[in-house]
């Protein structure tokens, strides 16, 4: 068997720091289960306390999820008041035309302050070229929340559990990242423009977005 079965104690807190690496990493036990290739069933009961798990098994679970396995045995650190948090004096400063741009077919996504590793926002010039999900393709989906704000031009929001909205410039729409989405040109220019800020505790978040948007980059 590749589960066992440990004191009621020592289950419960591998199941609270399961969940707050989850949640850490704005992650469902879906996307956990998809990542590591385990079964969806065999997390949810890791996560309730009624099963712990072999070596092996933590070993496939942290390296999906990119983490120490320290981290499964060490209950999450609280969150500490503002005035309490050290003061980092990070900066970054975005020149007009710089950035990392990644374009394909249907739109291009210029990545701001690459500069810095790590960060828990991450600032996007968006050009959306796509003006159906059939050129776009497949929802994205990844960790975190966002804020698109439509700079020219007209955009259409698709979501996964709610009905298309067209936005013009100066409308701005949050969301859950998890949520399928897309933006797609809804006007009479060439591409309509935004800029789109995603964040996130996960820090691989800039990383999860470049491979997203690298899936459509034409080979060379």
């Amino acid at each position: 068997m590749s589960e066992i079965t440990t004191s009621e104690g020592a289950n419960s807190q591998l199941g609270l720091c399961l969940k707050a690496a989850r949640q850490a990493r704005g992650l469902t036990l879906k996307q956990v289960a998809e990542r590591t290739g385990m079964a969806l069933s065999t997390l949810s009961k890791v996560e309730n306390g009624l099963m712990s798990l072999t070596y092996d098994k933590l070993v496939q679970l942290t390296s999906g999820l990119k983490m120490e396995i320290a981290e499964l045995f060490n209950p999450a650190t609280p969150m500490r008041p503002e005035h309490d948090r050290p003061v980092t004096a990070r900066r970054s400063i975005s020149r007009a035309g710089q950035g990392q741009v990644i374009t394909t077919k249907f739109y291009t996504y210029t990545y701001q302050c690459t500069d810095l590793i790590g960060k828990r926002m991450v600032p996007i010039l968006a050009e959306v070229r796509a003006r159906s999900l059939e050129e776009f393709g497949p929802l994205l989906r990844h960790a975190g929340e966002e804020y698109f704000l439509v700079t020219s031009g007209r955009v259409a929001v698709h979501t996964e559990f709610y009905a298309p909205e067209i936005l013009g410039e100066g409308d701005g729409i949050y969301l859950d990242s998890t949520m399928g989405h897309a933006y797609l040109n809804a006007g009479d220019a060439p591409a309509a423009k935004g800029v789109c800020l995603c964040t996130s505790e996960a820090p691989d978040l800039y990383d999860q977005l470049r491979q997203i948007a690298s899936r459509d980059v034409p080979p060379l």
